[in-house]
């Protein structure tokens, strides 16, 4: 996507192919500006463009024109005399941030990132996917595919060329070898394959990606390739990874991702330097999002399977992103649940894998709940090595101290954590309710983003796992021979 200003046009949002690269992720702060010259600059890096919105069609700006980001008016468009040409309709609220998302929308948020401004809802003459008329809604046609005035429905209308979000690029074995240098430098590796930093030539410029190996050796691989393929393919938005492009070369499957600089989830929680509280509350609200948009918002209702901290990966400004859709599992619309192989990595697997029960989208609730306590934290959910017993088990623990009412001790005594208590407490609680044993207890990932917005109230959580004993750790239970807790369950059968 693009804002440009091109002298004697009028003022567009330009949806680009998949291939363009964000220089700043898309989030412009208030006093942003760009004006229209010969050599007009975009916010975002130039490529093929397609347009999708504009403002001002009847009115085109002169060179010499400026857009620029007000805190109190939101986007303005000026001529060369500052007369004020454009502005969005009355908004209530404070504009703090531009955010060209990857659905096509531009947003206007406030300091907390709520929408108070966005161009979905005041379309021109185009509706993309995700988008939604409301009643009353307008789209316009306009005189030409260059002329921006409005116009009247003539006998045809022409289709816009749309980002690759839903096509992928089918590269070459050989192109993804040289784009690899010989797949030389790997960036992680997982059961399925190996995952390696490559570039390649998209438009005019080169693009890093991330390029997943499969192993060959694997029976599920093309059963993974081929699930990947389909589910990113049928994804578009700003939480999740983008599926850039494949490669189905005789025994060699390759898929090509857009490349996250910073890494994994895992590696910043539980690194020597612990992220700020604050990032870690907007990494547990971007997760959620991208878990709401596949349960609910997409065509197709997709099941991850395998949410933990090795599978957020984060961009240049830590925006969390999920990724690894191979051990995903489609549900059609009208079907609620599905019975599936045990899938999912220990210390995140519901309890209902293991008791022959129908499995939904309640699974990843939980896992969300186990890593939301991890975020909280800054520590793994199972850590055998360093903790004492009774604190090994994160899960457990930290009911242990909401039932205690010793959350400070959650986070270390982190001074910012809390000095956050209301928030600190309502994210705990909800984690909890996260992790119910019982799937019909859990809230919908809908519900949870509400809580965690604090929409809607957070009530008392019940004890996760009613069939233990109260005070009574999992560890302590597997040493007098009673297993109660779904965690020693998921260690037991799945340990190494």
């Amino acid at each position: 996507m693009v804002f440009v200003l091109p002298h004697l046009l009028v003022f567009l949002l330009l949806l680009l192919p998949i291939s363009s690269i964000a220089q700043n992720n898309g989030t412009f702060e208030v006093g942003n500006s760009l004006t229209a010259t010969e050599n007009s600059t975009s916010w975002l890096s130039p490529s093929e463009k397609t347009i999708v919105w504009y403002a001002n069609g009847d009115n085109p700006a002169p060179r010499g024109s400026k857009v620029e980001l007000l805190a109190d008016r939101g986007l303005v468009l000026t001529s060369p005399q500052g007369v004020e040409l454009w502005k969005p309709n009355t908004f209530v609220g404070t504009v703090a941030y531009g955010v060209m998302n990857n659905t096509g929308n531009f947003e206007l948020q406030d300091s907390n990132f709520n929408n108070i401004w966005e161009s979905f809802k005041n379309p021109t003459d185009t509706l993309l996917p995700t988008q939604s008329m409301e009643r009353g809604g307008v789209v316009s046609s306009r005189q030409s595919e260059t002329n921006f005035s409005k116009g009247r429905l003539g006998d045809s209308c022409w289709k816009k060329k749309l980002p690759l979000s839903n096509g992928r690029v089918d590269s070459t074995l050989n192109e993804l070898v040289e784009a690899t240098n010989g797949f030389k430098e790997e960036l992680g590796k997982g059961a399925f394959g190996v995952v390696y930093k490559g570039a390649i030539q998209m438009s005019s410029s080169s693009v890093p990606v991330a390029v997943k190996k499969l192993h060959n050796f694997f029976q599920d691989s093309e059963r993974e390739f081929k699930t990947e393929l389909n589910v990113i393919g049928q994804t578009h938005h700003k939480d999740l990874v983008r599926l850039l492009g494949f490669c189905d070369e005789g025994l060699q499957r390759l898929l090509v991702y857009e490349f996250m600089s910073n890494g994994t989830l895992a590696s910043f929680l539980f690194g020597d330097l612990k992220p700020s509280w604050n990032q870690r509350i907007q990494i547990a609200f971007g997760i959620a999002r991208g878990l709401l948009y596949l349960h609910e918002e997409c065509s197709t209702q997709i099941i991850h399977c395998d949410i933990k901290p090795q599978n957020i990966l984060l961009d240049n400004y830590y925006n969390a992103r999920i990724a690894d859709f191979g051990l995903a599992k489609l549900l059609k619309m009208d079907q609620s649940q599905t019975l599936t192989h045990i899938r999912g990595t220990r210390g995140y697997v519901a309890p209902e894998w293991f008791r022959n029960m129908p499995i939904t989208a309640k699974v990843d609730v939980y896992s969300y709940g186990v890593m939301l306590l991890e975020i909280i934290c800054c520590r793994r959910s199972v850590d055998m090595e360093t903790c004492e017993e009774e604190t090994a088990i994160l899960t457990d623990w930290a009911y242990d101290c909401y039932r205690e009412g010793s959350l400070d001790a959650l986070v270390e005594y982190n001074l910012e954590a809390f000095a956050d208590t209301e928030k600190l407490e309502r994210f705990v609680m909800i984690a909890i309710w996260c992790i119910q044993e019982d799937p019909s207890l859990r809230p919908t990932m809908r519900r949870v983003t509400q809580m965690l917005e604090g929409v809607v109230e957070v009530l008392v959580p019940p004890c996760p796992n009613p069939f233990g004993k109260p005070g009574e750790s999992s560890i302590s239970s597997l040493h007098e021979g009673r297993i109660y807790s779904n965690h020693v369950l998921v260690f037991v059968f799945l340990s190494l």
